[in-house]
């Protein structure tokens, strides 16, 4: 399998051979021979990793200098969902525990300054803790807002059910993560607070009218618009497309998520293809996000013949998501000094007893 050939403009210069729009996982901590020359000739845009692909600093270093190493581009992206609390692909005792994005919300709660501070100081030590290992990509921070009943896939993964305060301590966490050059991933896009049902196992279906989710749900994502990456959740918004989630409705990424109502301009990637709320093989799958408008297909499971169905689905980035992926890459930056030790200690004292 081979990259067709193109020619796409970043920045004014031209780029042969763009790499594949999807993002991919591999199947354990190790980079097997056959994922390697699949990898060499797919040649996706990055990768993704999870729990099964973490056992060690060094090990996840090796890992993710042979993902980078398999599409001879050192600079191509690794992302992880790096949350805290239940999501957390990097874990003790290796690493350090982090607390859920709730714990932030009942800090600000009681007092917004340090509310902030502490969402700050977290996403600055996350990008620590991933850039040790060359992990340059968090889907992180969560902007949903949870509504009572809700399932609880999302629960204490969500700052508040505010959504002014969701935006706030979501803005901090991204800019402490942007701070420790990792950039985050706004998710889930248009928002999964209000869904009844986890997306992972089945298709939620939001009876929620325009206005409520105009208020509420698209708010955090509206205030945070500006940010390079966003995530596009596998929900139907009847309101809107009753017909298909947001994941492959071209309605509600044209009219909600690059429209009026969040006006999102940054490098979308779908949610992972491999979720039990999409229909059909992961080939029409990966078809069906890209004619909706995502930038990026993210397929996580590391299966190796669903991945072979998918590149042979998906073309090259286009000269729109080259750009927008050149303007992700150049917010990040070099990492801005800090010592960690005196971060995590200002972190402990903020929480409290919160942190237990």
């Amino acid at each position: 399998m081979s990259v067709p050939d193109s020619t796409a403009a970043t920045s004014g210069a031209a780029t042969p051979h763009p790499p594949r729009a999807v993002v991919f996982g591999c199947a354990g901590p190790l980079l097997a021979p056959a994922e390697a020359a699949f990898f060499r000739d797919a040649d996706p845009l990055g990768f993704i990793l999870f729990r099964r692909n973490c056992e060690t600093p060094e090990q996840v270093a090796a890992l993710v200098a042979d993902l980078r190493a398999s599409v001879g581009r050192p600079d191509a992206p690794v992302l992880i969902d790096q949350e805290g609390g239940r999501v957390a692909r990097m874990r003790p005792p290796h690493w350090a525990a982090h607390p859920p994005m709730g714990v932030f919300g009942a800090l600000a709660d009681r007092d917004r300054v340090a509310g902030r501070e502490a969402a700050w100081i977290n996403g600055r030590l996350l990008a620590h803790m991933l850039a040790e290992v060359g992990v340059t990509v968090d889907c992180a921070p969560v902007c949903d807002v949870p509504v009572e009943g809700a399932h609880d896939i999302i629960g204490d993964r969500a700052f508040s059910r505010d959504p002014a305060l969701v935006s706030e301590l979501a803005r901090a966490t991204a800019d402490g993560l942007l701070a420790g050059g990792v950039l985050p991933v706004i998710k889930h896009i248009p928002g999964h607070g209000r869904a009844f049902a986890d997306s992972h196992a089945e298709l939620p279906v939001v009876d929620a009218p325009r206005a409520a989710l105009e208020a509420t749900d698209f708010a955090p994502f509206r205030a945070l618009a500006d940010l390079p990456l966003g995530m596009v959740a596998h929900v139907v918004l009847k309101a809107i497309d009753p017909d298909a989630p947001a994941s492959t409705s071209a309605k509600v990424v044209r009219e909600v998520v690059r429209g009026p109502s969040i006006g999102f301009d940054g490098l979308l990637f779908s949610d992972d293809l491999s979720m039990n709320a999409l229909d059909g093989g992961v080939a029409e799958r990966a078809r069906s996000v890209l004619a909706a408008g995502m930038d990026i297909v993210l397929h996580c499971n590391g299966d190796l013949a669903e991945m072979r169905a998918v590149a042979a689905a998906v073309p090259p980035m286009n000269d729109a998501a080259l750009e927008r992926w050149a303007r992700a890459r150049a917010m990040a930056g070099r990492p801005q000094p800090a010592d960690p030790r005196e971060l995590a200690a200002r972190l402990a004292a903020l929480l409290g007893p919160l942190a237990a």
